[in-house]
């Protein structure tokens, strides 16, 4: 058996112990405004429930282990005491993954992952209008943990206001387990799909992803392409040029003079095997 010192590992290593240790971990999808009402969206996964009455979740924005800056999730909450948690399942998980890059400070992540900002009744961070159950909340404490790099900063949310999507709820009107459709999150690249077991989704880049909205409209507006889709596509840090795209449609003459619609069929047949670049290619085609 492998026996570790915490104090005598890297923080780096230790991390990867404990995340893929203390795994599935639920995900609290965190949105919150700064003091100039600018939205950020941030996904956490130390979070949990731990009271009903009154009804209290915390999670934790930890420093950042590679260079022990704090989130701007942390910066904001210190200043509004407020936060929206909303949850995510399978429909959202890439939007939520794009949302994790480091974009600037003032950059809307609700705008680059493609999601709908939903105004809240009782806090004034906005909802993710796409998720199926969205938790306004007042925030009664930070706890910090520490000031080097990998402490966490346990937020104490106290829920004022429950928003529950009817379609994941069962005849009794209780949350069904299958319509939620909950995903979690595991060591490394690994997430879970609460009825379906293990997948992967590549970590977002180290870069910037181009983000949702700077793909083209036509593409974006798609009866075809799913959040999730267009997450995957976002998650790049530039697209194929002129060149590359000819070349693919000469390679694939099948692809040439296709309706959008078609086109984004095909799209989507290349990115359910992962291969995004392709996708992308097929996507350019005649634009």
């Amino acid at each position: 058996m492998l026996t570790i010192n915490p104090k005598e590992v890297s923080t780096g290593k230790l991390h990867q112990y404990l995340l893929g240790a203390v795994a599935p971990r639920p995900i609290a999808f965190a949105s919150t405004i700064d003091e100039e009402g600018k939205p950020n969206l941030s996904p956490y996964s130390f979070f949990n429930v731990f009271g009903a009455n009154p009804p209290i979740m915390i999670f934790s924005p930890a420093r950042s282990v590679r260079n022990n800056t704090t989130k701007h999730t942390l910066d904001n909450i210190e200043r509004t005491k407020e936060v929206v948690i909303n949850i995510v399942n399978y429909d959202i998980v890439q939007q939520m993954s794009l949302s994790s890059t480091m974009y600037p400070k003032g950059v809307n992540e609700f705008v680059k992952a493609g999601l709908t900002m939903l105004p809240s009744e009782e806090v004034k961070p906005f909802r993710v209008a796409e998720s199926p159950v969205q938790f306004e909340c007042k925030v009664n404490d930070i706890i910090y943990t520490g000031n080097e790099g990998g402490a966490g900063n346990l937020i104490v949310c106290e829920v004022v206001k429950v928003h529950i999507k009817e379609e994941v709820l069962n005849e009794e009107g209780l949350i069904d387990q299958y319509k939620i459709d909950l995903v979690s999150r595991a060591g490394g690249s690994f997430y879970s799909r609460a009825r379906d077991g293990f997948f992967e989704i590549p970590k977002p880049l180290s870069t910037l992803g181009i983000g949702v909205d700077q793909i083209p409209e036509p593409i974006r507006n798609s009866t075809v392409l799913t959040g999730n889709n267009l997450g995957v596509l976002a998650n790049v840090e530039a697209l194929p040029n002129a060149e590359v795209v000819d070349n693919f449609a000469q390679e694939h003459p099948e692809y040439l003079g296709l309706s959008e619609e078609k086109k984004h069929t095909f799209a989507q047949q290349y990115l359910d095997k992962n291969d995004v670049e392709s996708a992308w290619k097929v996507l350019l085609i005649n634009r």
